[in-house]
């Protein structure tokens, strides 16, 4: 998937926000709550990094299109091997399940404000 493929999917997800930090990062958030990371630092060390289940996480890493992201592994992050390791409609399917990991754990009056709830 392109970097640009890889915004537009993250930002078609409902109340996103894209700030640019860490060495040009773009992460994406919602209720203030990061659930991806491409560009930048992200790009640099490899490939896209997103919020996974607890399942995700092990069945990734142990299949080999993703590692444990830099400094985000002990929260079940994981990052890419490369922007194209794999297919878009899957990651496009691991980026809503990031984004509703994160939403899920959002206080019920943020999730309400947000139209989330």
């Amino acid at each position: 998937m392109t970097p640009r493929a890889f915004e537009r999917r993250c930002l078609r997800l409902p109340a996103v926000t894209k700030v640019v930090q860490w060495e040009g990062t773009s992460v994406f958030k919602v209720g203030g709550k990061m659930f991806a990371l491409g560009g930048g630092f992200a790009a640099r060390s490899g490939g896209y990094m997103f919020k996974t289940s607890n399942m995700a996480y092990a069945m990734l890493i142990e299949h080999g299109p993703a590692r444990p992201a830099p400094y985000l592994a002990r929260a079940k992050w994981v990052q890419l091997i490369g922007n194209s390791a794999l297919p878009d409609a899957e990651l496009t399917a691991y980026l809503a399940q990031a984004h509703a990991l994160v939403v899920a754990r959002l206080p019920r009056k943020t999730r309400m404000l947000l139209g989330l709830d």
